[in-house]
């Protein structure tokens, strides 16, 4: 079923109503909740959608005015069971790269789609790397610069306590710019790695934290770099002022030529959360610009928690945003997030699983972590005897300046709960010329209601009008979300158990 709903929302703007404009893709029989999707964006008035079902890959090309679906592409070129499939997007074509095991070797491949989600030539082999029929397959990532014009495949194999790592820098039609092999020492118990990142320039960068004993807090911080033609890294310790820090989130500040890194912190080894940690690194003099450890206070921990003691107010919070603005400031958006398993005491806990559990590596526990929370749960993945519920609550907002200092702090209140299924759960951010909105369901009487709050540049937070979805019967998932236009979002969604997606326009 395909459908328009309007509503009217009152924007900040003078005397000012904008139309919210909502259209549903019809969903197809064969893309049931246990499908894998991904959004790729919007190309030349398409709307393009990766889906994959039991190693079968395809493209549905939706229009962008109707959401009507013009093709759905079989792509036939990815051979059965590959894996780690990415992509990268351009105004009017994308890439796939994909990787896939033939005997002991793994292939890392890619190909050039055009925006009809047509193959354009022929697959190209990036590289190849030999792991014998039972060695770890998943090996390379890829990564790219904001504007594109930089694009990196690396892979990181594990041995005798070392990272080997293999750089491809490319560039945006895929040629190959410089390819370095690096390695540098790895602690398996005490290291833990941030995002692999890329900037504008070519520069490879990452973070590594240690701890000092099990089951404790990270004290030890440092910048890794490498530049585009250079085969070594660059490493900077970070003064921690004898301080605990949690998990860093890095973001690339290209405009101004600076590296944000972000964390929140502790005072005592396995204590509470005591407020938030920023650096910012100036690239061209490489070095710190500034450093901050920031406490935060009773004031903020009382409206952060809605329930329990102030003291424990912060601890389950993690840092899921950080949105730039041009002048060098910009926000954090936090998480109050957690779980509980049924039967057991387990769940979500920051140091069974983000410090102490010898079942993750240090590079690929992001993918577990609560601060990822962008990907799609198969419903088939739960079928088990244990149930777990999840929890995502308030959101804390930290407005940064310049020097890492915080210039204010909000909280939008929600409260989400679901069980052995978090898909419908957390927020997704949408980006206008003013504001920012952070859209999120509530639930009221049963039902999931799409809600919207917008954020000025001052601070104001504003609750616009739900969105009754559930009258239409689409529940949306707001966190799997992207943005692919100036006002224009896609939502994935579900009607009568099976997956679709809804086109918001401002």
């Amino acid at each position: 079923m395909k459908g328009i709903i309007y509503v009217t929302l009152l924007l900040l703007l003078p005397a000012v109503s904008l139309a919210q404009r909502i259209t549903f893709s019809e969903p197809q029989k064969e893309d049931n909740r246990d499908i894998n999707f991904d959004i790729i964006g919007k190309m030349n008035n398409n709307i393009i959608v990766f889906k994959n079902a039991r190693w079968k890959y395809a493209v549905s090309v939706y229009d962008a005015v109707d959401m009507a679906l013009k093709e759905k592409v079989e792509l036939d070129f990815i051979p059965d069971k590959a894996f780690n499939v990415d992509f990268i997007t351009f105004p009017d074509n994308f890439y796939f790269i994909y990787q896939y095991q033939r005997k002991g070797v793994v292939y890392c491949m890619g190909a050039k789609m055009d925006f009809n989600g047509h193959l354009v030539g022929e697959p190209i082999q990036l590289d190849t790397t030999h792991v014998g029929v039972m060695g770890d397959n998943k090996i390379y990532s890829t990564i790219n610069s904001d504007d594109k014009k930089q694009i990196m495949i690396f892979k990181i194999q594990k041995r005798n306590e070392k990272f080997n790592f293999v750089t491809l820098l490319l560039n945006s039609r895929l040629q190959l710019l410089h390819k370095s092999r690096l390695e540098i020492d790895y602690d398996d118990r005490n290291d833990v790695y941030s995002d692999f990142l890329l900037d504008n320039n070519g520069n490879f960068i990452f973070s590594k934290s240690v701890r000092l004993g099990s089951r404790s807090n990270l004290s030890a911080l440092y910048l890794f770099t490498k530049a585009p033609l250079q085969d070594s890294f660059s490493v900077k310790k970070i003064n921690l002022n004898e301080l605990f820090i949690d998990e860093i989130k890095i973001k690339i500040d290209n405009i101004n030529n600076r590296y944000l890194l972000n964390s929140f912190y502790y005072t005592e080894r396995r204590g509470n959360i005591d407020g938030l940690f920023c650096v910012v690194w100036d690239v061209k003099g490489d070095s710190t610009y500034a450093s901050r450890f920031t406490k935060l206070d009773d004031s903020i921990r009382v409206f952060a928690k809605s329930k329990g003691s102030t003291k424990l107010a912060l601890n389950d919070f993690f840092i899921r945003n950080i949105l730039l603005k041009k002048d060098g400031s910009y926000l954090i958006a936090a998480e109050d997030y957690s779980s509980q398993t049924s039967g057991s005491n387990m769940g979500w806990n920051r140091w069974d699983y983000l410090y102490g559990s010898p079942f993750l590596s240090p590079y690929n526990y992001y993918y577990y972590s609560p601060s990822l929370g962008g990907y799609y749960r198969p419903y088939s993945r739960f079928n088990n005897a244990q149930s777990t519920r999840y929890y995502y609550d308030n959101i804390l907002l930290l407005d940064i300046t310049q020097t890492g200092n915080i210039k204010w702090n909000k909280i939008i209140n929600k409260e989400q709960y679901s069980d052995d299924n978090d898909n419908y759960l957390s927020f997704s951010t949408f980006i206008t010329e003013s504001e920012i909105h952070f859209l999120y369901n509530i639930i009221e009487k049963r039902d999931k209601l799409l809600t919207d709050n917008t954020l000025s540049a001052n601070g104001t937070v504003k609750r616009n009008p739900t969105i009754k979805s559930i009258d239409r019967g689409y529940e949306f998932m707001p966190k799997l979300s992207r943005q692919v236009g100036a006002r224009q979002i896609i939502i994935p969604c579900t009607f009568r158990n099976q997956i679709c997606f809804a086109k918001i326009d401002y």
